[in-house]
C-alpha cells in the first residue's frame, strides 16, 4: 500500500514463490504454529490476527500444515483461519459493511501501539486498515484520504456503517447511530474504544467532533491495479522498503538499537521521524 519505512537488510529475505502461493488468514486473536499436529508439541511461533500463511497439503482431524514466509513449516488448528480475500467477496454492500464493523469491534480493548495492526497493539489507521483488509479491501495505511486508494470522500450526511471518519492525524470507523470505533492514545483511553458524535451522549468527544474534516467510503467498490510484493532498494545496511503486500508482521524500528535513517517518507507529526498526534 505504498507506505514506506525502514528495516535492517539482514532481517529481510527474497520472497521467492511466496507471493504466488495460496494463503489463508488468521481470524483468531492469535494462532500457535506447532511442530507436530499435537497440542503437546513445541510452539514454533505465534501468529496474530491478520497474519498470512500458505496451506501445505490437505487438512486432517482439525489440523492444517502451513508454510511461513521464512520457509518454516508447522501445524495449526483449522478453526483459527479463514479465506484471504484478494478482492471483496460476492456479498451485498450491507453485508460487507457489517463484516468491516464486526472485524473492527473484535479489536475492542486492544492497547494503542503506533504502527501496530494486531491484537498486541494497534493504531488508528491500523484498526481501519484491518477492518477492511478482512473484506478484501486495502486502504491507505495512514490517517488521510489519498488518490488512487479505495476510500473516497463523501458528504457527512451520506455516512453509513463501515465508512471512515477523518480528523487531523487520526481516523475512525463509523458504526452507525452517530457512534464510531477508533484506536486512541488519549490519556485515560489508551486503546480501541467507541465514542459518539452526538453531543448529548456520555461518550461524546468534542475535541474530535469539532475537528472532523472528511468522511470516506470504499463504495462504490474500487479495483486497484495489481501490485508486486515489497521491493528493496538502496545500498548499505539499511534498505528502503516499499510496503505493498507486506502483511505478516508489523515492521518496527527498535528504539535505541540503530540510528534513525535520514531519508524516507514523512511520518505524521512533521519531519522524517516526527511523533504522531495523540488523539
Amino acid at each position: 500500500y505504498r507506505y514506506e519505512g525502514w528495516a535492517r537488510r539482514e532481517h529481510l529475505r527474497p520472497a521467492g514463490d511466496w507471493t504466488g502461493r495460496n494463503k489463508r488468514l488468521v481470524r483468531a486473536p492469535f494462532a500457535d504454529v506447532l511442530a507436530r499436529p499435537e497440542v503437546e508439541s513445541p510452539v514454533l511461533d505465534t501468529l496474530p490476527r491478520g497474519a498470512l500463511a500458505a496451506p501445505v497439503g490437505e487438512a486432517g482431524e482439525g489440523w492444517q500444515k502451513i508454510a511461513l514466509p521464512d520457509g518454516r513449516e508447522g501445524y495449526t488448528k483449522c478453526s483459527l483461519w479463514e479465506d484471504d480475500y484478494k478482492t471483496p467477496p460476492a456479498v451485498s454492500e450491507e453485508a460487507l459493511r457489517a463484516r468491516a464493523v464486526e472485524v473492527a469491534l473484535s479489536y475492542q480493548g486492544t492497547q494503542y501501539r503506533w504502527g501496530g495492526k494486531s491484537p498486541l497493539g494497534v493504531d488508528c489507521s491500523g484498526l481501519t486498515f484491518m477492518a477492511w483488509f478482512f473484506c478484501g479491501v486495502s486502504l491507505y495505511r495512514d490517517a488521510r484520504l489519498v488518490d488512487g486508494f479505495p476510500a473516497r470522500p463523501i458528504p457527512f450526511e451520506a455516512r453509513k456503517p463501515g465508512d471512515l471518519l477523518y480528523f487531523p492525524g487520526h481516523i475512525a470507523l463509523y458504526l452507525g447511530d452517530d457512534r464510531y470505533i477508533h484506536s486512541t492514545a488519549r490519556a485515560g483511553s489508551d486503546g480501541v474504544m467507541i465514542n459518539s458524535l452526538d453531543p448529548a451522549a456520555p461518550d461524546y468527544r468534542a475535541d474530535l467532533r469539532e475537528k472532523l474534516y472528511a468522511v470516506g467510503s470504499v463504495f462504490p467498490l474500487w479495483a486497484p491495479a495489481p501490485t508486486a510484493g515489497a521491493s528493496l532498494r538502496g545500498g548499505g545496511p539499511w534498505g528502503r522498503l516499499l510496503f505493498r503486500d507486506l502483511r505478516w508482521w508489523d515492521v518496527r524500528r527498535r528504539a535505541g538499537t540503530s540510528p534513525a535513517p535520514t531519508a524516507g517518507a514523512p511520518f505524521r507529526g512533521g519531519g522524517p521521524w516526527g511523533r504522531p498526534p495523540l488523539l
